[in-house]
């Protein structure tokens, strides 16, 4: 027996759901990015490169009632997965795509042998269409992983070796772990709450407060007595 199911979501699981019908199969492709050269002769060689975004893809249809194979007790309405799909390919950041299958035997412990897929991906397309004399609705969704990446501040450093001759080192800072949940525009004040822990809880640095007083038009008497409850704006 095999148990298996596509799960995404979006902002750290705030938005996500589970793929009510597994497909029949999922397509992963994975390709090189290698260039092809002629050489004196007529020969050709390969220049060997890195590895293209991995490609996932699958079909499937949104059911317009509760089949006895749809996964989970909890259907949604159609119009809310298409919802959540588009809303999440219009947003421009990253969803996270995770299949789970693991094979066993009736009646024995599961097999160590799992095949998992868990990454960020990008919704490349999405096309849908409804079945004629049903209720479905039929579609096909391609996925691109999704790599994070930070800007790296480089430091140059000159040093002047025994012999006189000048050495130059470059040193890059360590990347920031990424971080797939999406910054609030705005935050709610809680007791003990100050503008400067507001500032290092939601931004990462505590000395940015006065960009937070700044922009909500904050006195430096009412920063010192935030109302609970008070919603303020954030800098982008």
């Amino acid at each position: 027996m095999e148990e298996h199911g596509i799960f995404l979501s979006y902002n750290n699981q705030e938005e996500a759901f589970r793929i009510p019908v597994n497909p029949e199969e999922l397509s992963v492709k994975e390709a090189g990015d290698g260039s092809t050269y002629k050489i004196v002769g007529g020969d050709e060689i390969n220049a060997i490169q890195s590895r293209k975004l991995t490609e996932i893809s699958f079909s499937s249809f949104l059911p317009g009632q509760l089949y006895p194979f749809v996964n989970g007790d909890e259907l949604l309405p159609i119009p809310e997965y298409i919802a959540l799909i588009t809303k999440w390919m219009d947003a421009k950041r990253p969803i996270r795509f995770i299949y789970s299958a693991i094979s066993f035997e009736p009646g024995a412990q599961k097999s160590p042998q799992e095949i998992a897929i868990n990454m960020p991906v990008t919704i490349e397309e999405f096309e849908w269409k409804p079945v004629a004399g049903t209720s479905d609705i039929e579609y096909t969704i391609t996925f691109k992983k999704y790599v994070f990446y930070n800007a790296v501040q480089a430091k140059v450093k000159q040093t002047t070796t025994k012999t006189g001759a000048k050495k130059t080192t470059t040193t890059k800072a360590k990347a920031k772990r990424p971080n797939e949940k999406v910054k609030p525009k705005s935050v709610k004040v809680k007791a003990g709450d100050t503008l400067w822990i507001i500032a290092k809880k939601n931004l990462g640095d505590g000395s940015r407060y006065k960009e937070i007083q700044t922009l909500n038009k904050i006195t430096n008497a009412q920063a010192k007595r935030l109302k609970v409850g008070q919603v303020l704006r954030l800098p982008g």
